[in-house]
């Protein structure tokens, strides 16, 4: 612990803060801990020249820096990343130089999720911009344009990064084009910088980010703001490789025939596409200024997206050809953005638990927690996780697409209105459906399809096998497909046509449901715990974002526990992807937990097998693993036959 003679008060003004400092801390480092918002697009590693300050008062330690003019040193400009506290301090920050740097206040510039997300990172994007004057040449001096651009770069303590051929061809022009004033793109990459882009004239504000979870039945991303860490638009399709299969297994056996891995990869790479274009459009940004891409998806997904064979990840024992990647650039797979952009990808744990839930894990802060959490993803992939900051066991199952809208006669993503809550009342008549941003109903998506069916549960309209009981109600009629629930008459709908549930919709939820409590229930047998020694359950999934506990208790998707114990995130893989977009420290710590993670395969254990089959019943075979739903069951039933 050091001395009170060794710790001095540093204030930063325009901010009027004052946090103390031990003798010798860097400057930077000191602000991002007060919160004090400092740019430095390099993330402090002392070349990109933009964490400026002005030393008020006091005394620093600090090398020269190549970066700041004269004029600039003269005036008293130091860069906080390179300065050393020797003294108290009085730190004005130059006006170019403000920008958000606290973990609180990035928050509250992104989305709701903050309830339950990681913390103590620093805003520390993986690419930065540099802005470099070069003198032109002459006849004294006619060296190579890439000669010139690597002497100014040594001034800034960059030694001949790495670069792409694709690079050099646009050199000559850029560099003429802007006057031999141009903004560089610089990725960090294990091993050292690599440039990504030369663009003519002063381009530093425009640094755009992609945050994309790439799922088996929608595609949904982010366009980020990576100087001022904030989402600009949102976006979601759906994955247009639907049209090859609903699940992960038949699209890899789609994979296997004829010219059909090429077919699956340029199907996600058009979603992609679109989304990048949507959301350029409604920014109003150029594509060609999307300086990074993050990508998050189950092993699967990412293995297409790619072009990699996936046959291998569904034959034991399960192997996917690569857990973690390179980074590789958006022109090796197509993107419609610069082709040396580049892309991180978060890694896998196997070969069905994939990036996916490891950016969640990441996105939650699960990894720094000392709590014993149950991590549940549903999705078309039902994948959990127990565990906390020394442990972490996981396990994967096929729910199928009923979540996300997939094998439902009216099923949809959760767009707008699409039907996301329902109530019935039989004793007084009262029935209301509510939608997605209160549109007309156009269909139904998962959180919508789970609260019908606990509806039609209570009021006895169907049984615990969930079918329909003759006379329950006038709502029920025979239809194409059998019985089948009047939502919406068409009058009413946004589509002109009636909005139904059958039973065959219900049969899918109920298969669904099973999987994934049954997986759940197997992993935490498997480590020896149950329900009630979880601190918290954390429910990712975007569909979960609409989603009423007390529906997904009834119909037997969530345990009967503790509610206040359940925290929903909404999709967990796209808040780790995006805060790993605004910090290498969370691209790193994404490389960490997928090591931490140990898997078991669901497919393999036989107790799997016998929960699924009991958990194949509304909300189970054993009532006393829900007595409150079975309560309620009770009483409704008493009530209907009064």
């Amino acid at each position: 612990m050091m001395s009170a003679e060794n710790t001095h008060q540093v204030r930063f003004e325009p901010d009027g803060i004052t946090v103390a400092a031990d003798h010798g801390d860097n400057l930077l480092d000191v602000a991002r801990r007060a919160g004090v918002g400092i740019s430095a697009s390099c993330g402090g590693d002392g070349v990109c020249g933009t964490c400026k300050v002005v030393i008020e008062q006091g005394e620093i330690e600090t090398p020269p820096a190549a970066q700041l003019c004269n004029e600039e040193i003269a005036r008293g400009v130091r860069l906080a990343c390179r300065c050393r506290v020797m003294s108290d301090l009085v730190v004005s920050i130059v006006f170019e130089a403000r920008a958000p740097a606290s973990v609180g206040h990035l928050r509250s510039l992104v989305t709701r999720e903050e309830m339950m997300s990681a913390t103590g990172w620093r805003f520390a994007p993986p690419v930065f911009k540099l802005y470099l004057e070069l003198p032109p040449p002459t006849i004294q001096d006619n060296s190579s344009d890439l000669t010139r651009l690597e002497r100014a770069l040594e001034q800034h303590g960059i030694e001949k990064p790495k670069l792409d051929i694709g690079l050099l061809k646009i050199l000559a022009s850029s560099l003429r084009d802007g006057e031999w004033k141009i903004t560089l793109s610089f990725s960090k990459e294990p091993g050292g910088l690599r440039l990504t882009d030369v663009m003519p004239g002063d381009t530093r504000n425009a640094l755009f980010g992609l945050a994309f979870d790439i799922g088996t039945t929608g595609v949904r991303g982010e366009l980020l703001d990576l100087t001022e860490g904030r989402v600009l638009a949102q976006g979601v399709e759906y994955n247009a490789q639907r049209s090859y299969g609903d699940d992960v297994v038949s699209r890899i056996a789609y994979a296997s025939k004829p010219d059909g891995l090429d077919t699956l990869q340029q199907a996600v790479v058009s979603t992609l596409n679109k989304l990048i274009g949507d959301m350029s459009r409604h920014a109003g940004i150029a594509q060609s200024h999307i300086a990074h891409i993050m990508v998050a998806g189950n092993t699967t997904m990412v293995q297409l997206l790619l072009g990699l064979d996936p046959t291998h990840l569904r034959l034991s024992p399960y192997v996917p050809t690569a857990a973690a990647l390179p980074v590789l650039r958006a022109g090796d797979i197509g993107l419609d953005v610069s082709k040396a952009t580049p892309i991180n990808i978060i890694p896998s744990v196997a070969s069905y638990v994939g990036g996916d839930i490891v950016s969640g894990l990441v996105g939650t802060g699960i990894f720094q927690r000392s709590e014993t959490v149950l991590y549940i993803d549903i999705g078309t992939n039902g994948e959990t996780v127990v565990g906390n900051e020394e442990w972490m066991v996981s396990a994967a199952c096929s729910a199928g697409p009923a979540f996300e809208g997939g094998g439902i006669r009216h099923g949809m993503l959760a767009t707008g209105g699409a039907i996301e809550g329902y109530r019935l009342d039989l004793a007084t008549g009262h029935h209301e459906v509510t939608t997605v941003g209160g549109e007309k109903p156009r269909g139904i998506c998962g959180a919508g399809l789970i609260s019908v069916v606990a509806g039609l549960l209570l009021n006895g309209i169907i049984n615990q096998k969930g079918k329909f009981s003759t006379g329950s109600s006038d709502r029920v009629r025979i239809g194409s497909d059998g019985l089948e629930y009047l939502l919406t008459p068409a009058k009413e709908t946004g589509i002109n046509r009636d909005i139904v549930l059958t039973e065959i919709d219900i049969d899918n939820l109920i298969r669904a449901k099973a999987a994934m409590y049954a997986g759940y229930l197997t992993l935490l047998r498997s480590v020896g715990l149950s329900f009630d020694r979880l601190d918290k359950v954390i429910v990712a999934g975007t569909f979960g974002s609409h989603l009423n506990v007390e529906d997904a208790v009834t119909v037997g998707l969530m345990p009967d526990i503790d509610r206040d114990k359940f925290i929903f995130v909404g999709n967990g893989s796209l808040l780790g992807t995006r805060l790993s977009s605004f910090s290498t420290e969370l691209i790193e710590a994404g490389k960490r937990v997928a090591r931490l993670v140990t898997n078991i395969e669901l497919s393999e254990n036989a107790d799997f097998m016998e929960n699924y089959t009991a958990s194949m019943f509304l909300p189970h075979t054993d009532m006393r693993l829900f007595p409150s739903v079975a309560q309620r069951v009770e009483t409704s039933a008493g009530e209907v036959t009064r």
